[in-house]
Parts: C-alpha cells; structure tokens; sequence
C-alpha cells in the first residue's frame, strides 16, 4: 500500500508544476538589464537572438547583430534568457542523488529474508548490490540532469483562444 502512495505522488509532482506558472506576465520583462542575451520568439516563429535594450508596455528592444529592433508586445510568443548554461552542474547534482538513492536501493534490496517472493540480489555480496545500484543511479541522474532545459524563460505569451461558433 506504502509503495503504491508513493508511485502516485511520485505521478502528481510533475502534474502540479505547470499550474505554478507565471511566466505569461509582461511586468516580467522588466528584470531584464540592458546588454542581457535574449532569444525572443514572434508569433509567427520567427526568431532573433540579440541583447536586450529597453522594455515598454507596447512592446520590447533589442540589439539583433548590428541593427536595433523594436518588437510589438503582440507580437512577442516568448523570451528566454540566454545566459550560460547550467546543464552540467544540473547533471553532477542529479547524478549523485541518483548514485545515493540507487545505492540505497541496492543495500535495500541485497538483504536476504526467509521469504524471497520479490526481486532481491540474495545471491550477490552486498557491496556489488550497492555498487551497481549507485552506477545506475548515476546514469539515471546524470542523464535527466543534462535534460533539463537550463535556459530560463521569462515571458511566455498565453496561447490564442480559438473563436467560439456562433
């Protein structure tokens, strides 16, 4: 019954994080310092990447190569932050809370009971059991470490609600 609570909050967690999201704020962008990196998005998919400028409530600035570009506000589908990337220290973290738990799970699972009606490594020493559970731990982390998008975006637009029939 424990294990079957935990895979359900472990299912919900990432539910719940996009109902936090509070990136649709134009107010946001006024964080931004000038001579910031940015990449912003039009509606229309175009991209510019360039240094921020200045920020109003009709639209944003930005230095694109050698050219100053004013973007209206409705035209603006999303920008991010380019500052440097932060996707391996994200993968040395993950990596070795993924070597910790996988170890955990290894000692865990090395111990020999009476009763052997689930998956346990009875047969292997202990100190292999733990140490393959932490270098899969270590992979598993490292590797959703890496995957983590490590550029914040500021300002996402709300999508456009389609029109209703009438």
């Amino acid at each position: 019954m424990r294990n079957a609570a935990l895979v359900c909050f472990l299912i919900l967690i990432p539910c719940s994080l996009p109902a936090q999201d509070k990136r649709a704020d134009w107010k946001a962008l006024y964080s931004l310092r000038a001579g910031e990196k940015i990449e912003l998005v039009e509606t229309g998919m175009k991209k510019h990447v360039g240094t921020f400028s200045t920020v109003t409530e009709e639209a944003i600035q930005m230095r694109e190569g050698s050219s100053d570009i004013g973007i209206p506000k409705e035209n603006v589908a999303r920008v991010t932050v380019l500052d440097k990337s932060h996707r391996l220290r994200n993968a040395f973290i993950l990596g070795a809370v993924g070597a910790g738990a996988g170890a955990g799970i290894g000692a865990a699972t090395s111990r020999c009971s009476s009763s052997n009606n689930s998956l346990t490594f009875c047969g292997l020493g202990r100190s292999i059991a733990v140490g393959a559970g932490a270098v899969v731990g270590l992979a598993g982390g490292a590797g959703i470490g890496a995957a983590i998008p490590s550029h914040p975006t500021i300002y996402r637009a709300e999508p456009a609600k389609p029109n209703a029939p009438h």
